[in-house]
């Protein structure tokens, strides 16, 4: 495995999408997800090994996952290449989706907002997200280019079977 694999982080692309969610982030919502005070390395890093799930994707018709952190990635059970080539729409079940359509609208249209909801792993475990964020991801020039969403607290949900 190598280090652009075992530490995205480390990469340009991905110190930059780094800089990207954190000042998307702030321009919507008022608050940083974490200090930004450090070289934009080491906070691509902080972001990646944050004790919170962030994911986000691009602008696809149907959009791909191009940022999981590592809290992220263990969540949905994929490595780093499985992650990026997921369309998000794959992370949650048929039966969420209508709601998960209607969250990724409402913040579009209105910048950001909060959710909760019942996402489902790679390898088919439920579990119930609670107060996450979800918002858009605007580039230097405020142009859309994508969304991220952020939570810190989520519950597996025991199969009945």
């Amino acid at each position: 495995m190598g280090n652009a694999i075992a530490f995205p982080w480390e990469q340009e692309v991905i110190i930059h999408h780094s800089q990207r969610i954190l000042k998307s982030f702030q321009y919507w919502t008022g608050n940083s997800l974490l200090d930004e005070s450090d070289s934009p390395k080491e906070i691509a890093q902080a972001l990646f090994e944050a004790p919170f799930v962030l994911v986000s994707h691009g602008t696809e018709a149907d959009p791909i996952f191009n940022y999981g952190n590592r809290q992220a990635l263990a969540q949905w059970e994929l490595t780093w290449e499985e992650f990026i080539q997921t369309p998000s729409r794959k992370t949650a079940e048929e039966i969420a989706q209508a709601e998960r359509d209607r969250l990724l609208s409402e913040a579009t249209a209105k910048g950001f907002c909060h959710f909760s909801g019942i996402r489902i792993t790679s390898t088919g475990k439920r579990f119930y997200i609670q107060d996450g964020i979800l918002w858009n991801l605007v580039d230097e020039q405020h142009h859309y280019c994508g969304q991220a969403a952020v939570y810190s607290e989520c519950t597996f949900i025991a199969d009945d079977k």
